[in-house]
């Protein structure tokens, strides 16, 4: 019989090893004992598994909720068994026993995921379903780890077991901090947490899964046994070229949750989605789709950027196998997929990563370095071995499982400098007495390595802020590894200039040039993102000046100004057709708008623009190459006009005019540049101040623009032309 001692421990749900005394062992007659512990049952037999025979009747010790032990006649070697356990009055159920088992990760892994190199800690980490055995001993189950090195003790609660931690706690794997279980009978769709006592002896409230890649949808929050990991899956052929830096890039950036609703507010699920965003966004002639942050997170007020389920699509949308099935629809009409990921930054919910085992495990210990100011959440522990193997396990996990084209990197410029939004005296300098935060750095080039090498074609995109040098440079010359930078500079200087009435931009003339002054130092896109639609800010429209008309016709030419500019592009959903109000989470777009033809104009254009991106090379084939770039008149102030040419580099040419006062300049002699001296004749391709986007009509037509030996713009030849009033005009050779 089980000792006294070692009986209250398991009963106080306090046993260092419950391996040791639960399950089926030999005493020192070499007899053979079982023991479980199962609070609540009436009444348990132990089954031979080969012949089904019942071998014993396990006796209740008196005094205690649910253990049970016999010892075994006639047995003395250990065999597979099966229990038969009668809870209240119903039937008996036929369970294994999960302290039969003996340990299942190996410690190839083990080692791995505590230097932190372990390429997939998903395959070991988390609830994985699974069959142990074959024939007449198979048993599905679930293999449950976590990581937990500061802790007494951890159990798996959850649906299988009444919530009660008593009923099984995890076998503990040394110095690696790793805790794991397998329990019978447990199978995907499956309820479960963990209960964390603390070596002071605390049980912290229940815990989610890091690891879990699938949760109950709000207000609930456990986690939840998914399928079986899905395989690797490469992007289709022909996705990594559309992902190049040569190829056209334009990105339509959405959230899901406002979208599209019901009409009672509910979201959409994923095989809505699927079937109808990407058609929407492929028809506007957007080349990719990015999703603001679509892992699981406790508050919609966050649009996901406050995650703690950093592998696990977020409930709002149905179950997990529908995001494979959305992701797929993306693909099959052409469209790449981008998912923004936030590894700079966690909720402090209790039934999160915060204080994980009762110690600051994910985060670091100090508020100076592990509290951040601006969103009241945590920052992770970029130095922290297992932290970083979470961090770049998740990334991994979302390109090669979750077959997406890229990751957008959020709040890049709050994990790069320790003193990001902090006041002198609250920061820790790093090890060389300066403000960078090496080891986040060191984790981006990181991750960005793993994907590249992982998985070809795939990119990653920053949202950096400031001048860090080289964040779209390789890793292997000093860079950080990154595909592409969000131009924020560009966007702020730009949107400042389009606010201004048109009788004041030639004094901030500067404003749309000098951009050009950087363009070619990262990979750079620029973003009309989320972000400038919010917190007051209303929507791109509403910033334009004038009327009705003029407003339109601002946000038309500088639509036109930005596709005409070198850099991949980015609009958030609604500014596509000018949406004049600004962007509400809690609600649908107002897609009634489009019934309005003013809206539907500015929306054609964004489709003609995106078409004319895609179908001429010279629009992006050169994008990040000032060989692809010439200014004919940066200096027009007075007339707050902007001409230049782009070029592909293989002799296809586009000139770009853009006039941004409302007076039209009629017989404007545009100089023509020597690189383009074998084209004889341009023509207008398209115009913002078209009929068919709301304009006046004034333009060129379909007019031959014959070169003509007249000199202007310090160039011997020229055209001459009409420049409608605010607008945007494209010019092509006949």
């Amino acid at each position: 019989m089980l000792a006294d001692a070692d009986l209250d421990l398991l009963l106080a749900a306090r046993h260092p090893d419950p391996f040791a005394v639960l399950g089926m062992h030999a005493d020192a007659d070499e007899d053979l004992w079982v023991r479980v512990l199962l609070p609540g049952a009436r009444d348990v037999a132990l089954h031979d598994t080969r012949s089904g025979r019942r071998v014993a009747r396990l006796v209740l010790r008196e005094g205690t909720d649910g253990f049970f032990e016999a010892l075994l006649p006639r047995r003395r070697k250990p065999f597979d068994y099966r229990l038969k356990v009668r809870w209240g009055d119903d039937e008996p159920v036929t369970m294994g026993d999960p302290y039969r088992y003996g340990p299942l990760i190996g410690e190839q892994d083990l080692h791995f995921l505590g230097e932190g190199s372990h390429l997939r800690p998903f395959e070991v980490l988390g609830a994985h379903p699974l069959t142990l055995g074959e024939g007449v001993y198979a048993m599905a189950g679930v293999r449950f780890a976590v990581w937990a090195p500061n802790a007494s003790r951890v159990s798996v609660v959850g649906s299988f077991n009444g919530w009660d931690g008593r009923r099984h706690p995890m076998r503990a794997r040394g110095p690696s901090g790793i805790w794991e279980l397998f329990i019978p009978g447990a199978g995907p769709g499956d309820a479960y947490k963990f209960e964390i006592r603390t070596r002071a002896g605390e049980v912290l409230p229940l815990k989610c899964d890091p690891y879990a890649r699938g949760a109950q949808y709000r207000p609930d929050n456990a986690s939840l046994v998914a399928a079986p990991l899905p395989p690797a899956r490469p992007l289709p052929q022909g996705r990594a070229a559309a992902n190049a830096r040569t190829a056209p890039v334009s990105i339509y950036e959405v959230h899901l949750g406002s979208w599209r609703r019901h009409p009672d507010g509910r979201f959409h699920d994923w095989d809505d989605l699927a079937t109808a965003l990407p058609a929407y966004a492929a028809d506007l002639g957007f080349t990719h789709l990015e999703l603001l942050p679509i892992t699981e997170h406790p508050f919609d007020g966050s649009w996901g950027y406050q995650a703690l389920g950093l592998y696990a699509p977020t409930a709002r949308f149905g179950a997990p196998e529908g995001f494979a099935r959305f992701v797929q629809a993306c693909h099959a009409k052409g469209l790449g997929l981008i998912l923004d990921w936030v590894p700079a930054h966690f909720p402090t919910d209790a039934h999160g990563l915060a204080q994980f085992d009762g110690t600051a495990l994910f985060e670091y210990a100090d508020p100076k370095e592990g509290f951040h100011r601006d969103w009241n959440t945590l920052i992770y522990n970029f130095g922290r071995h297992e932290v970083r193997n979470f961090l770049t396990g998740s990334a991994l996990y979302w390109v090669e499982r979750g077959g997406v084209d890229g990751l957008r990197v959020d709040a890049v410029a709050s994990m790069l400098y320790r003193d990001y939004s902090r006041p002198e005296g609250e920061w820790i300098p790093n090890v060389h007495g300066g403000r960078e935060n090496l080891e986040a750095i060191s984790l981006l080039r990181r991750t960005n390595e793993i994907l590249g090498s992982e998985c070809p074609g795939a990119i990653t995109l920053a949202e950096e802020s400031t001048a860090f040098p080289g964040v779209s440079a390789p890793t292997y010359a000093g860079g950080l590894g990154f595909h592409y930078k969000w131009n924020m500079g560009w966007m702020n200087d730009t949107l400042r200039y389009m606010a201004e009435d048109p009788i004041n931009r030639r004094w901030h003339h500067d404003k749309m040039t000098f951009g050009l002054v950087y363009a070619f130092s990262e990979n750079f896109v620029l973003p009309l993102s989320h972000d400038e639609v919010v917190h007051g800010k209303g929507s791109i429209l509403a910033r334009m000046p004038g009327d009705d008309w003029q407003q339109r016709a601002n946000l038309r030419a500088y639509y036109g100004f930005m596709w005409g500019h070198p850099g991949k592009k980015l609009l958030f959903m609604g500014q596509e057709w000018g949406q004049p109000t600004e962007w509400n989470d809690a609600a649908e777009l107002p897609w009634g708008q489009l019934q309005d033809p003013r809206h539907a104009g500015v929306q054609a254009w964004v489709r003609d623009l995106n078409h004319l991106y895609r179908d001429e090379p010279a629009l992006h084939r050169l994008d990040a190459d000032g060989a692809g770039f010439e200014w004919i008149d940066p200096q027009d102030r007075d007339h707050a006009l902007f001409s230049w040419v782009r070029r592909d580099g293989h002799g296809r040419s586009i000139l770009v005019v853009c006039n941004m006062t409302p007076v039209p300049r009629l017989g404007f002699r545009l100089g023509i540049p020597d690189a383009e001296a074998g084209t004889t004749a341009w023509t207008e391709r398209l115009n913002s101040d078209s009929r068919f986007y709301g304009g006046s009509n004034l333009g060129n037509g379909a007019a031959a623009l014959v070169v003509q030996p007249v000199p202007a713009h310090g160039r011997a030849r020229s055209i001459e032309l009409s420049v409608p009033p605010l607008a945007t005009i494209f010019l092509t050779p006949c």
